[in-house]
């Protein structure tokens, strides 16, 4: 958010002060006072506007639009995820798939087989939306099996973290990929190449270190499945599907827009009625409204549901997920604030000429500008338009290319922390209070991040030697 009118006049070195001093102290308010996280975040955000001069007239616009802008993509995705999660909990299909899953994979291989369809999964679904899907049927696995929400959580978790950060067609590396001229086809092979090793290592074997570690109960949050629809479950095939479907709908969305980029649509195709209807049934909220409406009546109606006790799982889901929605629009607010102060453009201009070499220069910039700030995204795009220039005269080669995308992607989701919406979302999902989400899910995004980083410049260093 730009405030008109309004320039910042601290220096980086004040700046970068204050957001610590903001951090620390919202995490002393959570963790040694015991305020709710809701009212600490409010609180810090606040005084951290003023602190950082932002105009007092500005300063609740600044607060709301940050909030705002948040639940904007959170609250649809989050409501309508927990009622299509709380239908397939409630009618045994959660089960049916955790059974399978174990049949399939044993019991021992459960987190390996959770991850493995999460990454499937988290190809063209963001973060967000698919652990939410995702949920139901690692809850009901981990209840069936025993053990804590870690072990079968991170995995899944981090499965959706490394494609939603190294892999086209997310925005993250597309925007990037732009910025650096990188071709997308290649950013798609050497992000999977990067993702799925960094996701053994950093997700599952972290996941069942981290499981032995912390042992957490399984939270009730999505609700349990009803023992007369346990006795009576779906079949296998139906969950599937009902599951599949959004992921289906949203990569007609992803799907044609990677196309229409690369040039593979005839022209004009982004003007045409069936090109933009298409997109539109692709968007989240509406896959999710859609996939919904879908297991209302598959999972339901058609196995003797009446149509009351649709509408009260449905209310049911909403309950327990509000706490999720209002605290992660909350961390989306105090991100917001640090943006709007200017911290991230007074960081880029300090961390523009490092001296280092260009990958790494990327990944510093991109890790500090994430620390510092929250988004991901903004701090890859911003790392990446820096870096433009220097890249371009660089005369990389097109694998090289590719690997400059995936460096700046590494830098962006290392440390994840109370500035980020994602730490909350996933630690409240996880029923962690905020020490335990650091331990876990900050070390977890901190080595997809190092782990990835390290990949992709071995592989530009294997490039540059070609």
């Amino acid at each position: 958010m730009t405030i008109e009118g309004w320039t910042q006049t601290l220096g980086a070195g004040p700046l970068l002060g204050i957001a610590a001093v903001a951090i620390l102290a919202l995490l002393f308010l959570i963790i040694k006072l015991r305020m709710h996280a809701f009212v600490a975040l409010i609180l810090v955000s606040l005084l951290t506007a003023f602190a950082t001069g932002i105009p007092a007239d500005s300063v609740v616009s600044v607060l709301t639009q940050g909030f705002g802008s948040t639940l904007a993509a959170v609250a649809l995705l989050v409501g309508l995820g927990a009622m299509l999660g709380r239908i397939v909990e409630v009618s045994g299909g959660a089960k049916v798939l955790a059974d399978h899953l174990i049949r399939a994979f044993g019991e021992k291989r459960a987190p390996f087989a959770l991850g493995v369809a999460s990454l499937i999964f988290g190809f063209p679904i963001f973060f967000d939306a698919g652990l939410i899907v995702m949920l139901p049927v690692v809850f009901a696995v981990g209840r069936r099996l025993g053990g804590s929400v870690l072990l079968y959580g991170l995995p899944a978790a981090g499965a959706f973290s490394v494609m939603h950060i190294f892999v086209p067609p997310h925005p993250g590396p597309v925007a990037a990929s732009e910025f650096f001229e990188a071709n997308v086809g290649y950013v798609l092979l050497i992000g999977l190449v990067v993702a799925l090793p960094t996701w053994y290592v950093t997700s599952y074997l972290f996941g069942k270190w981290a499981g032995k570690k912390w042992n957490l109960p399984i939270p009730n949050i999505l609700g349990q499945a009803d023992a007369a629809h346990e006795a009576n479950p779906p079949r296998f095939g139906t969950v599937v599907g009902v599951l599949l479907l959004p992921l289906v709908l949203i990569f007609l969305n992803t799907g044609l827009n990677t196309l229409n980029a690369a040039g593979a649509l005839p022209e004009g195709s982004e003007d045409a009625a069936w090109y933009q209807i298409l997109r539109t049934i692709g968007e989240t909220p509406v896959a999710l409204l859609i996939s919904l409406l879908v297991a209302a009546v598959a999972l339901g109606m058609r196995r003797g549901m009446d149509k009351s006790a649709i509408e009260q799982v449905m209310e049911q889901a909403l309950g327990p997920v509000c706490s999720v929605i209002l605290i992660t629009g909350a961390g989306g607010m105090f991100g917001g604030v640090l943006r709007a102060s200017g911290i991230g453009d007074a960081l880029a201009d300090v961390l523009g000429d490092l001296g280092v070499p260009l990958i790494l220069a990327g990944f510093i910039i991109a890790g500090v500008l994430r620390i510092a700030q929250g988004s991901a995204t903004v701090a890859l795009t911003t790392a990446a338009g820096l870096l433009a220039p220097a890249v371009a005269a660089a005369g990389l080669s097109e694998v090289q290319l590719a690997t400059m995308v995936i460096a700046v992607a590494a830098g962006s989701v290392i440390a994840s922390h109370v500035n980020d919406s994602g730490f909350w979302l996933v630690g409240r999902f996880f029923n962690m209070d905020v020490k335990t989400t650091l331990k876990t899910w900050t070390v977890l995004e901190t080595l997809i991040g190092f782990v990835g980083f390290g990949l992709a410049a071995a592989i530009f260093a294997l490039a540059s030697i070609g």
